[in-house]
Protein backbone atom coordinates (compact mmCIF):
# COMPACT_ATOMS: atom_id res chain seq x y z
CA UNK A 1 0.00 0.00 0.00
CA UNK A 2 1.32 3.38 -0.80
CA UNK A 3 2.44 5.75 1.80
CA UNK A 4 0.33 9.18 1.95
CA UNK A 5 3.34 11.54 1.93
CA UNK A 6 3.17 13.91 5.04
CA UNK A 7 2.54 17.12 4.20
CA UNK A 8 5.56 19.85 5.06
CA UNK A 9 5.53 21.86 8.74
CA UNK A 10 5.20 25.05 6.95
CA UNK A 11 3.04 25.12 3.69
CA UNK A 12 2.84 28.86 2.56
CA UNK A 13 0.79 29.63 -0.87
CA UNK A 14 0.49 33.26 -2.27
CA UNK A 15 1.96 34.96 0.71
CA UNK A 16 2.14 39.01 0.26
CA UNK A 17 2.91 41.58 2.78
CA UNK A 18 2.59 45.26 2.40
CA UNK A 19 2.85 48.16 4.84
CA UNK A 20 1.19 51.89 4.14
CA UNK A 21 3.60 54.45 5.05
CA UNK A 22 1.69 57.78 4.41
CA UNK A 23 -0.29 57.60 1.70
CA UNK A 24 1.73 55.08 -0.07
CA UNK A 25 1.61 51.32 -0.11
CA UNK A 26 4.78 49.01 0.28
CA UNK A 27 4.73 45.34 -0.71
CA UNK A 28 7.23 43.63 0.45
CA UNK A 29 6.99 40.32 0.00
CA UNK A 30 5.01 39.30 -3.70
CA UNK A 31 2.94 36.11 -3.59
CA UNK A 32 5.19 33.58 -1.68
CA UNK A 33 5.08 29.72 -2.24
CA UNK A 34 7.31 27.76 -0.35
CA UNK A 35 7.25 24.08 1.59
CA UNK A 36 9.10 23.56 4.75
CA UNK A 37 9.07 19.24 5.85
CA UNK A 38 9.43 18.50 9.41
CA UNK A 39 13.50 17.85 10.01
CA UNK A 40 14.78 20.52 7.25
CA UNK A 41 17.05 23.48 8.64
CA UNK A 42 16.66 26.41 5.69
CA UNK A 43 18.63 28.92 5.57
CA UNK A 44 16.75 32.22 4.04
CA UNK A 45 19.40 34.55 2.24
CA UNK A 46 18.99 37.67 0.16
CA UNK A 47 20.19 41.32 0.16
CA UNK A 48 18.90 43.80 2.71
CA UNK A 49 15.43 45.02 2.05
CA UNK A 50 14.67 41.50 0.59
CA UNK A 51 11.75 40.79 3.25
CA UNK A 52 13.83 37.61 4.60
CA UNK A 53 12.79 38.95 8.21
CA UNK A 54 8.98 39.87 7.17
CA UNK A 55 9.10 36.09 5.96
CA UNK A 56 10.61 34.70 9.23
CA UNK A 57 8.37 36.74 11.15
CA UNK A 58 5.34 35.84 9.58
CA UNK A 59 6.70 32.03 9.91
CA UNK A 60 7.37 32.46 13.53
CA UNK A 61 3.94 34.39 14.19
CA UNK A 62 5.44 37.58 15.19
CA UNK A 63 3.84 39.68 12.00
CA UNK A 64 0.73 38.50 9.56
CA UNK A 65 0.31 38.24 6.22
CA UNK A 66 -1.94 40.74 4.35
CA UNK A 67 -2.95 38.07 2.24
CA UNK A 68 -1.69 34.20 1.11
CA UNK A 69 -1.68 30.98 3.09
CA UNK A 70 0.38 30.36 6.24
CA UNK A 71 -0.02 27.06 7.91
CA UNK A 72 1.99 25.41 10.45
CA UNK A 73 1.61 21.73 11.23
CA UNK A 74 -1.67 21.48 9.80
CA UNK A 75 -3.43 25.29 11.40
CA UNK A 76 -3.96 28.33 9.66
CA UNK A 77 -1.86 30.75 11.33
CA UNK A 78 -2.80 33.52 9.24
CA UNK A 79 -6.47 33.34 10.93
CA UNK A 80 -5.16 33.74 13.94
CA UNK A 81 -6.25 36.30 16.75
CA UNK A 82 -3.24 38.03 18.46
CA UNK A 83 -4.11 36.19 21.67
CA UNK A 84 -4.06 32.74 20.02
CA UNK A 85 -1.02 33.89 17.64
CA UNK A 86 0.66 34.53 21.14
CA UNK A 87 -0.50 31.09 22.61
CA UNK A 88 0.50 29.38 19.65
CA UNK A 89 4.32 30.85 19.52
CA UNK A 90 4.45 30.06 23.14
CA UNK A 91 4.31 26.62 22.52
CA UNK A 92 5.90 25.92 19.06
CA UNK A 93 8.39 28.47 18.67
CA UNK A 94 11.61 28.94 19.69
CA UNK A 95 13.40 32.67 19.07
CA UNK A 96 17.03 33.39 18.58
CA UNK A 97 18.37 36.57 17.76
CA UNK A 98 21.00 38.16 16.27
CA UNK A 99 21.02 40.22 20.09
CA UNK A 100 21.11 37.56 22.61
CA UNK A 101 18.37 39.67 24.99
CA UNK A 102 19.18 37.91 27.90
CA UNK A 103 17.99 39.87 31.06
CA UNK A 104 21.18 41.26 33.04
CA UNK A 105 20.28 40.61 36.37
CA UNK A 106 19.16 36.98 36.34
CA UNK A 107 21.78 34.11 36.09
CA UNK A 108 22.09 31.82 33.10
CA UNK A 109 19.41 29.23 34.24
CA UNK A 110 16.89 32.27 35.21
CA UNK A 111 17.43 33.06 31.83
CA UNK A 112 16.41 30.13 30.38
CA UNK A 113 13.55 29.72 32.61
CA UNK A 114 11.81 32.53 31.21
CA UNK A 115 9.66 31.33 28.42
CA UNK A 116 8.08 28.40 31.43
CA UNK A 117 7.11 30.98 33.31
CA UNK A 118 3.91 30.90 30.55
CA UNK A 119 3.49 27.32 31.85
CA UNK A 120 2.10 25.52 34.53
CA UNK A 121 5.22 24.02 35.61
CA UNK A 122 6.19 24.82 39.16
CA UNK A 123 9.59 26.46 40.06
CA UNK A 124 11.76 22.99 40.44
CA UNK A 125 10.03 21.84 37.37
CA UNK A 126 11.37 24.87 35.93
CA UNK A 127 14.48 24.32 37.23
CA UNK A 128 15.08 20.97 35.63
CA UNK A 129 13.86 21.91 32.73
CA UNK A 130 16.41 25.00 32.68
CA UNK A 131 19.20 22.69 33.53
CA UNK A 132 18.33 19.75 30.36
CA UNK A 133 18.55 22.78 28.00
CA UNK A 134 21.61 24.12 29.82
CA UNK A 135 23.40 20.80 29.72
CA UNK A 136 22.49 19.97 25.73
CA UNK A 137 24.31 23.61 24.75
CA UNK A 138 27.35 22.65 27.08
CA UNK A 139 26.83 25.13 29.87
CA UNK A 140 25.82 23.70 32.59
CA UNK A 141 28.69 24.98 34.73
CA UNK A 142 28.06 28.41 34.13
CA UNK A 143 24.05 28.11 35.17
CA UNK A 144 24.64 30.47 38.41
CA UNK A 145 26.79 32.91 35.85
CA UNK A 146 25.31 36.21 34.83
CA UNK A 147 25.19 37.65 31.24
CA UNK A 148 28.04 40.36 31.86
CA UNK A 149 30.30 37.09 33.04
CA UNK A 150 29.84 34.96 29.64
CA UNK A 151 31.34 35.85 26.52
CA UNK A 152 29.51 36.40 23.21
CA UNK A 153 29.26 33.04 22.31
CA UNK A 154 28.27 31.63 25.88
CA UNK A 155 25.54 34.31 25.87
CA UNK A 156 24.33 32.98 22.55
CA UNK A 157 23.81 29.29 23.96
CA UNK A 158 22.49 30.57 26.90
CA UNK A 159 19.53 32.22 24.36
CA UNK A 160 19.69 29.16 22.33
CA UNK A 161 18.90 26.77 25.59
CA UNK A 162 16.23 29.56 25.84
CA UNK A 163 14.58 28.96 22.67
CA UNK A 164 15.13 24.98 23.43
CA UNK A 165 13.12 24.69 26.87
CA UNK A 166 10.02 24.66 26.09
CA UNK A 167 11.07 21.88 23.44
CA UNK A 168 9.34 23.55 20.56
CA UNK A 169 8.81 22.26 16.80
CA UNK A 170 10.18 24.95 15.25
CA UNK A 171 13.71 27.00 15.77
CA UNK A 172 13.24 30.50 13.81
CA UNK A 173 16.92 31.98 14.51
CA UNK A 174 17.30 35.98 13.01
CA UNK A 175 21.41 36.07 12.38
CA UNK A 176 21.70 34.06 15.06
CA UNK A 177 26.35 34.14 14.78
CA UNK A 178 25.97 38.05 13.34
CA UNK A 179 27.71 39.95 16.68
CA UNK A 180 29.98 36.52 16.64
CA UNK A 181 33.73 35.72 15.69
CA UNK A 182 34.05 33.54 12.92
CA UNK A 183 35.55 30.47 15.69
CA UNK A 184 32.57 31.16 18.05
CA UNK A 185 30.31 31.33 14.76
CA UNK A 186 31.38 28.31 13.39
CA UNK A 187 30.49 26.57 17.19
CA UNK A 188 27.29 27.98 17.39
CA UNK A 189 26.07 26.58 13.84
CA UNK A 190 27.60 23.06 14.41
CA UNK A 191 25.10 23.00 17.70
CA UNK A 192 22.32 24.27 15.50
CA UNK A 193 23.27 21.38 12.94
CA UNK A 194 23.44 18.62 16.13
CA UNK A 195 19.80 19.93 17.27
CA UNK A 196 18.81 19.78 13.47
CA UNK A 197 19.79 15.79 12.96
CA UNK A 198 19.85 14.19 16.40
CA UNK A 199 17.02 16.33 18.03
CA UNK A 200 15.24 16.55 14.50
CA UNK A 201 14.44 20.89 15.41
CA UNK A 202 12.92 21.92 11.96
CA UNK A 203 15.01 25.40 11.73
CA UNK A 204 14.56 28.76 9.52
CA UNK A 205 17.72 30.57 9.64
CA UNK A 206 17.98 34.60 7.99
CA UNK A 207 21.37 35.21 7.40
CA UNK A 208 23.69 37.19 5.23
CA UNK A 209 26.55 35.14 5.90
CA UNK A 210 27.25 32.51 3.22
CA UNK A 211 29.83 30.32 5.43
CA UNK A 212 27.03 30.45 7.92
CA UNK A 213 24.43 28.99 5.39
CA UNK A 214 26.43 26.36 4.76
CA UNK A 215 25.15 24.51 7.90
CA UNK A 216 21.77 23.86 6.43
CA UNK A 217 20.28 21.80 4.69
CA UNK A 218 18.88 24.21 2.17
CA UNK A 219 19.27 27.91 0.99
CA UNK A 220 16.60 29.83 -0.32
CA UNK A 221 17.00 32.98 -1.92
CA UNK A 222 14.92 35.81 -1.80
CA UNK A 223 15.04 39.55 -3.82
CA UNK A 224 12.78 42.09 -3.64
CA UNK A 225 10.36 40.34 -2.23
CA UNK A 226 10.33 37.48 -4.71
CA UNK A 227 12.37 33.91 -4.00
CA UNK A 228 14.87 33.77 -6.94
CA UNK A 229 15.79 29.79 -6.61
CA UNK A 230 17.11 27.40 -4.41
CA UNK A 231 20.16 25.24 -3.06
CA UNK A 232 20.28 21.80 -1.73
CA UNK A 233 23.53 20.69 0.52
Amino acid sequence: MAHTPKPPLVEIRGLTKAYVRGKQVVEVLHGIDLDIPEGDFVALMGPSGSGKTTLLNMIGGLDSPTDGLLMVNGQRIDDFGSNELAAWRARTVGFIFQSYNLMPVLTAQKNVELPLLLTDLNASQRARHADIALELVGLSDRAKHKPNELSGGQQQRVAIARALVSDPQLLICDEPTGDLDRKTADEVLKLMQTLNSQYGKTIIMVTHDPKAAEYARRIVHLDKGVLVDEAAH
